[in-house]
């Protein structure tokens, strides 16, 4: 376990928020996809017993008015104090 996430962290969820903004990325950088939901491992190596992967903005830009889901999903988890870590990563490959 990291000295920077405690036993109160490991009791509550971690969560994997993972999001290519086009569905050609979704298509053909297939390596960084595959590194965003390796974060669950990671997850589950440092000690958390539940993860949770939110995946559902895939092909979805971050840009604009456009909609994001699995955002707001994640963003509600957190205002309610239901997660302890997000892990989020963006990869140019």
């Amino acid at each position: 376990m990291s000295e920077k996430i405690q036993p109160s962290h490991i009791e509550r969820d971690a969560y994997v928020y993972i999001r290519q903004s086009s569905m050609q990325q979704v298509r053909t950088r297939l390596e960084g996809q595959r590194r965003q939901y390796d974060f669950r491992e990671r997850a589950l190596a440092l000690g958390f017993q539940s993860v949770v992967v939110i995946d559902e903005d895939l092909g979805r830009s971050g840009t604009g008015s456009a909609e994001r889901p699995g955002f707001g999903v994640c963003w509600r988890q957190y205002a309610q104090g239901k997660w302890a870590w997000c892990w989020r990563s963006k990869h140019r490959v």
